[in-house]
């Protein structure tokens, strides 16, 4: 029988490697908390009642982000292919712009997800989300200058979008996945039970995660 991966050595644990250990220190970048605690407060004091609930997958059984994200970024990197092939710039920007209507949604369900988690995951968070609203400015760009008839321009943006989209979906996989020390030890957020199950017991390896 194979060995199971929660026994895998300590040299398989991500925080090991470099940027492991990059993504870790996200964390413990305290003054981030100037910014997170009150816009994690507005965010959960918005009167969008049952909203809450469906943006969180409460009614699905699992988170809706990680699902909905799947939409801005097929439809992105979709159109950076096409925007190798000769004569489907016309398909390409129409991807970039369902992209960016897919975004909305998919943003909306990640903030309402952050605003409850503690606060070494709400700095790595907001990395995460500093990343997507980056992006999507990018590709926002990107769209304008496709519809102005500057392809090229278009294009290198849109690569640059993906890119950081990229870079921010590293980010996010990690705030999914690692373990955060706080994550039980926080009074205010150890009893509030995360809709994508982030709020883990410490003890919990990252590798034993689901």
């Amino acid at each position: 029988m194979d060995t199971p991966l929660v026994n895998a050595s300590p040299a398989a644990d991500p925080g090991s490697a470099p940027l492991g250990r990059a993504l870790d220190a996200l964390g413990t970048l305290e003054r981030l908390d100037a910014v997170a605690a009150p816009l994690a407060s507005a965010i959960r004091s918005l009167p969008v009642g049952d909203a809450r609930d469906a943006l969180r997958g409460t009614w699905l059984g699992h988170p809706l982000h990680p699902a909905l994200v799947q939409v801005p970024i097929g439809c992105w990197t979709s159109a950076a292919v096409l925007d190798l092939v000769p004569h489907e710039g016309r398909a390409a920007t129409g991807l970039v712009a369902l992209g960016l209507l897919g975004a909305v949604p998919s943003n909306a369900a990640g903030w309402v997800d952050w605003a409850e988690l503690p606060p070494a995951q709400q700095r790595t968070g907001l990395v995460h989300a500093a990343s997507n609203v980056t992006a999507i400015l990018l590709y926002s760009a990107s769209l304008l200058a496709r519809l102005r008839g500057h392809g090229f321009r278009g294009r290198a943006l849109g690569w640059a979008g993906l890119t950081v989209a990229t870079v921010g979906g590293i980010i996010g996989g990690h705030l999914a996945h690692a373990t955060f020390p706080d994550a039980a030890a926080d009074p205010d957020t150890a009893g509030r039970a995360s809709a994508d199950g982030r709020l883990r017991d410490a003890s919990v390896p990252a590798s034993g995660a689901a």
